[in-house]
């Protein structure tokens, strides 16, 4: 491995990155700080190829390595921020209104760019190593949209790897499981027509807002009567609208709810959904009333290989030692997109500690600097690991 001194050298370089992308944060696809930064640095480091352009703001590196022929790998990091308002009073806090790196893509691209640099410089691989810098992570899909553009074809993609954050992890620890990793996101508003009228007069209206109640508890039948309890299934209702405070006493012609579904299997994804429509239908029918699904898919299951889980795990075992790779880390309800990624090519994606912060997508939280040395030893393992010169 690289001497620490050299590493540390690396790490305290990036901070600095980190630190600048931190103060100029940007939504989704509309990068163009943070793209001109990173296509800035990967050209001076002398990568091979650098390509710009791709789901709007999304920057591609390519590194060949100097011991021959091999296989091509891919890291990948994400880019965007939130729309949200910081709360940390840090010197470096966000200069932009609405906008802050709640979820430390800031951290993770300034790692992914210390990696570049290292391996531009230092080529004792074999194959290539292929460095993803992502847009839209943050609801956008901007892997999805990545892969569309043939991202995985076009640069000859055969496995892929990712990694993220984790309050509450310890500095230098790393986390990850085999299969179902993060939950598939689904999201939905519905719209109940019924009959408006008098609130004296209940019986001669199709109330929408009794519909809404009872639909509202039939929904969390789902999770608890439909589903196995050993398969995680989550329903929330998070939005409610109708009616006015201006009008006690009529009863709308209609109401709006809203929310979100969270599930761990790809096919309880699909019976879930399918489940939901026919409650959402016939609870509606049962009150005379007429029910529009507006059903909006988000990002599916992330499910990691079992084969390149172990070459995860390996890896960052050679970076922290056994005692801080825990192997066999809880699922989580959170979605990734990551997962149209891992829906393609075979690869995984790891927890990398960052102490204890506040959590993710808190006004308050910040990313540790303390833990970029050790994303950058993570995936300069990876690359020794996976693309190490066949035996002679």
């Amino acid at each position: 491995m690289t001497p620490d001194s050299t590493l540390a050298a690396l790490a305290e370089e990036a901070k600095g990155w980190r630190r600048t992308i931190h103060q100029h944060p940007e939504l989704l696809f509309d990068l163009p700080k943070t793209s001109a930064l990173v296509t800035e640095k990967l050209r001076e480091f002398g990568c091979d190829e650098v390509v710009t352009g791709l789901a709007t703001s999304g920057v591609v590196a390519v590194i060949n390595g100097s011991r021959g022929a091999g296989k091509t790998i891919a890291l990948r990091c994400d880019m965007d921020a939130l729309p949200m308002s910081e709360q940390t009073n840090l010197p470096y806090a966000s200069k932009v209104e609405n906008m802050m790196h709640a979820c430390g893509h800031d951290g993770h691209t300034a790692m992914l760019l210390a990696t570049a640099k290292h391996l531009a410089a230092n080529r004792d691989f074999a194959g290539k190593a292929v460095l993803i810098f992502q847009p839209a992570e943050e609801g956008g899909g901007g892997g999805r949209v990545m892969i569309e553009e043939g991202v995985l074809e076009r640069f000859g993609i055969e496995e892929v790897y990712g990694m993220h954050n984790e309050p509450g992890l310890a500095v230098g620890s790393f986390a990850i499981r085999s299969g179902p990793l993060m939950a598939g996101g689904d999201r939905f508003v519905i719209t109940i027509n019924g009959k408006g009228g008098h609130a004296a007069s209940p019986h001669l209206s199709h109330d929408p807002v009794v519909v809404m109640a009872h639909m509202i508890s039939a929904l969390q039948s789902i999770a608890s009567r439909f589903t196995d309890p050993f398969d995680p299934v989550v329903v929330s209702i998070t939005y409610v609208n109708g009616g006015s405070d201006r009008a006690l006493n009529v009863i709308p012609p209609a109401v709006k709810i809203g929310g979100t579904i969270r599930t761990m299997q790809p096919k309880t994804r699909k019976a879930v959904e399918a489940r939901f429509r026919d409650v959402v239908t016939m609870t509606a029918k049962a009150f005379a009333a007429e029910a529009e699904i507006d059903w909006r898919p988000g990002y599916p299951v992330t499910v990691n290989d079992a084969e390149k889980t172990r070459v995860a795990v390996s890896a960052a075992r050679r970076v922290a030692g056994d005692g801080r790779v825990d192997d066999n880390y809880p699922p989580t309800m959170g979605s990734e997109d990551f997962s149209y990624m891992l829906e393609k090519r075979p690869g995984a994606f790891i927890w990398l500690g960052n102490g204890d912060s506040a959590d993710l997508h808190n006004p308050a939280y910040d990313f540790n600097d303390g833990a970029i040395i050790h994303g950058v030893s993570y995936w300069l393992a990876l690359v020794a690991q996976q693309l190490a010169p066949a035996a002679k």
